[in-house]
């Protein structure tokens, strides 16, 4: 029988990320979601996405059309 052993679960920090550690974290290896967490509760819950309004949503930020309230 062969054993698998598999990898920690890797998480990726956003590139914006702060001085001060306040970002959000992801990880690829779910097909088709993207789970978030804080980067700052590593183990505290995550919230996990459809990776297509995920990916919507980062691209509304990078181009300036997601304007957050306030």
């Amino acid at each position: 029988m062969e054993v698998q052993h598999h990898a920690a679960p890797v998480w990726r920090k956003s590139s914006y990320s702060s001085a001060n550690g306040q970002c959000v974290e992801v990880r690829d290896d779910f097909p088709g979601v993207m789970p978030v967490r804080d980067s700052k509760v590593p183990t505290g819950p995550c919230l996990a996405f459809a990776e297509p309004s995920w990916m919507s949503f980062v691209g509304a930020l990078k181009t300036g059309t997601f304007r957050p309230a306030g």
